[in-house]
């Protein structure tokens, strides 16, 4: 990773754009433009993968498969797949300012399935299919398979199949094989579809100069192709559903704590195989990504293990995860990789000593460091191997984080930052991020733009009314822009 430098943090998700989310099209373009303007160069995302339960793309149908929702129908017509009024008077929502998925769910079905259609009149893009079908082999069979057949069912999750085909009996498989042939095809071309427009973006955001810092969750859905198919990795029944989930305990920001509902992990059955999945699941990444932010480290020293009947996630165990051997057979399989380990909420010895042991940066949000006598988060304590935000996705913006906070606290606030009379708390919060002396410093977008509280991007342990937010085109003046570039040049960040 590049020293001394910084970056934005905004899914593709809140871009701008015609199709009521943002995708891999003009706009997304225009933003890797903006940051090389402004001389940054990271571009942190949240997860790409296939969202599932609550559109959180922390809960995904694959590890590996990409989110159809991001594909820009622009691109498939300067590919000869669609024509303009296949797309231009369709209602793909209301509010610029929201994602409705619901209605997207309804709305780029039928457009996706034409330009599928249409690839079988093109040799050259058939021959592409081909090609990517066989250079991904390891995983988009299975994926393509299992969202078919989970169409057919309704939608619901495989534990919900008919037993045959819950079991993955072979002769069940061939048998959903030959009658889902379309549909199966349909999730496998969208995949190519994704694919090609990513990376497509990914290589212009690198020619400018510009990183993509990615991010892979810990855990995979109950509701995934992984469970379908290898549920030998992880704890489960005699019918393979999960014996435990994932959460963390209750906490001052969650008295219930959080429960997330994911299956928990064999470690030991990891541990036989060599750790082989993981090493895999790293190297599918770092395919489409520069850097990859790994979600909850803390899990890998040990884990908040909850009955899978239980109601909240007060009541469960910390069991021991794989620690530091995991991520030394990655380096022994793949060599020193640039890893940014997200080391927040409960941060125990344990934890605190398998991130040293592995080397990789850790996270250092600002807002975390007010209230408190002498907080460890505030930046006179930040160490150079560290990354610094003004929040993450899982924060509140900084105006509805500070609107909340007592006049003292906000006295103190502005009084450590040494706060201008002419400096928005935004403003100033980058300041302290920017001029820490972390190695990387990363805003959102959100505070960037002096957003409100309605622009918070997700309130954890809730469901709906979260990953919504999306920029509008003028929000980003040049102003704006002014400002970020000047901060970066003052505190010597500026991509070279």
């Amino acid at each position: 990773m590049s020293k001394r430098s910084s970056g934005v943090l905004m899914h593709i998700t809140s871009l701008p754009g015609q199709f009521g989310i943002g995708t891999f099209g003009k706009s997304a373009y225009k933003f890797v433009d903006f940051l090389e303007e402004t001389k940054q160069t990271y571009w942190q995302i949240l997860p790409l993968t296939t969202t599932s339960y609550g559109d959180s793309p922390y809960q995904s149908f694959s590890a590996v498969a990409g989110n159809l929702n991001l594909i820009d129908f622009s691109l498939l017509k300067e590919d000869g797949l669609l024509e303009e009024s296949d797309y231009v008077n369709v209602n793909f929502g209301e509010n610029p300012e929201k994602v409705d998925y619901a209605l997207l769910f309804e709305a780029r079905r039928p457009i996706l399935e034409k330009a599928v259609a249409n690839t079988s009149k093109n040799s050259e893009v058939l021959a592409e299919i081909e090609k990517f079908e066989a250079e991904n082999s390891s995983w988009l069979a299975d994926y393509a398979e299992y969202m078919a057949i989970k169409e057919s069912f309704g939608y619901k999750s495989f534990i919900h199949w008919d037993e045959d085909i819950k079991k993955g009996e072979e002769t069940a498989c061939e048998k959903y094989r030959t009658e889902l042939q379309d549909s199966i095809r349909y999730y496998t071309v969208t995949q190519y579809f994704f694919f090609k427009q990513w990376l497509a973006l990914k290589e212009y955001a690198n020619e400018k100069g510009i990183k993509i810092i990615g991010d892979m969750p810990i855990y995979v859905s109950a509701d995934s192709v992984e469970m379908w198919t290898m549920p030998e990795l992880f704890k489960v029944d005699a019918n393979n559903e999960p014996l435990y989930v994932a959460g963390c305990p209750a906490d001052d920001f969650s008295p219930t704590g959080q429960l997330w509902g994911n299956p928990i992990y064999d470690w030991e059955k990891h541990k036989e195989q060599g750790f082989s999945w993981w090493i895999y699941r790293v190297q599918e990444s770092f395919k489409i990504y520069d850097v990859l932010r790994i979600d909850h480290f803390k899990g890998f020293s040990d884990f908040w293990q909850i009955d899978k009947d239980a109601e909240n996630a007060v009541n469960g165990t910390w069991e021991a995860g794989p620690g530091i051997e995991l991520f030394q057979k990655i380096k022994e399989q793949l060599g020193d990789l640039p890893i940014v380990a997200e080391n927040l909420g409960f941060i125990d010895a344990k934890a605190e000593k398998l991130l040293d042991d592995s080397g990789y940066p850790g996270m250092k949000i600002l807002q975390f460091a007010f209230p408190g006598e002498d907080n460890l988060d505030r930046p006179h304590h930040y160490t150079q191997n560290s990354v610094a935000y003004t929040g993450t996705h899982d924060n509140d913006v900084v105006n509805g984080w500070y609107e909340k906070l007592s006049e003292s606290e906000k006295e103190l606030v502005s009084e450590y930052l040494n706060r201008r009379d002419d400096e928005t708390i935004t403003e100033a919060m980058i300041r302290g991020i920017y001029s820490s002396v972390s190695d990387y410093a990363i805003v959102t977008m959100q505070d960037l733009l002096d957003k409100d509280a309605t622009s918070r991007m997700n309130v954890p342990s809730t469901v709906g009314g979260n990953w919504e937010w999306r920029m509008l085109a003028e929000d980003l003046t040049e102003e704006r822009k002014e400002f970020l570039r000047n901060i970066t040049v003052r505190y010597s960040r500026e991509r070279v």
